[in-house]
């Protein structure tokens, strides 16, 4: 194997050491972050489940309102009633009589209100018990989360640890000029710091390098810098490797 290729296959060990650290702290950083999104959707959903459950007892102060009123009215159309034996003349009849007609208008408009009523109670009852499930369902989800909250990062920590001291053991054996450009570029740009070109393709930034930076990769003689992106770059099929995603 040439220098090239042995000081390509270096940096490709250290590039993989370097994946399972950038995923460890992207675990360490989205755990919390998930716990809190799931607070925060906990907090609305509580909040949801405050106001439907206040208008269902508005709803249902209502429905106790009508009833007493449209028993109170049943009660004085049956008084009406009675009196209306006890007319003594025409005058006072009729005057019973449209009384009890306006009683009964009144009633009637009560009995529509609260078939109103009823029906809305039954819609809001229904979104009232979808909140309850999502209010649950969040609650259980969220208490699950708070608790092995700690033990993710406990984990993430301890594993972290140990693949800082592999990459330390693995970083010895890239010859330190090519070490100190690896580190330079990984300081200022996004991960990873090595990539596999494919058909002329850099899999770090997706764009076709010029051909003739394509001949001189191929020729194995020098590590060369993706000039869009400026990674680190080598030929798949000298490793037979694919582009990463």
């Amino acid at each position: 194997m040439s220098l090239y290729l042995k000081q390509i296959e270096q940096l490709i060990s250290l590039q993989k050491v370097d994946d399972e650290i950038h995923g460890i702290k992207q675990e360490l950083e989205s755990a919390p972050k998930e716990v809190e999104n799931l607070r925060a959707r906990f907090a609305e959903t509580t909040e949801q489940r405050s106001r439907q459950q206040d208008k269902m007892a508005h709803l249902r102060d209502q429905e106790k309102r009508l009833g007493i009123e449209i028993e109170d009215d049943s009660a004085r159309i049956k008084k009406s009633k009675g009196k209306l034996m006890s007319a003594g003349n025409t005058k006072e009849y009729h005057a019973m009589v449209r009384e009890m007609d306006s009683l009964e208008r009144i009633n009637r408009t009560r009995e529509e209100e609260k078939a109103a009523l009823l029906e809305e109670v039954s819609r809001q009852s229904s979104l009232l018990a979808e909140v309850e499930a999502l209010y649950l369902s969040l609650e259980n989800e969220l208490n699950a989360s708070e608790a092995g909250l700690q033990a993710r990062v406990s984990a993430a920590e301890a594993a972290l640890a140990e693949l800082q001291l592999k990459r330390g053991s693995t970083s010895k054996d890239v010859p330190a000029p090519v070490f100190a450009r690896y580190e330079f570029i990984r300081e200022r740009l996004e991960h990873p710091v090595i990539v596999p070109v494919s058909g002329g393709i850099c899999s770090g930034c997706h764009i076709a390098i010029p051909p003739q930076n394509f001949i001189e990769l191929q020729k194995a003689a020098q590590i060369l810098s993706c000039p869009n992106c400026q990674r680190l770059m080598f030929w798949s099929e000298h490793f037979n490797a694919q582009p990463a995603e």
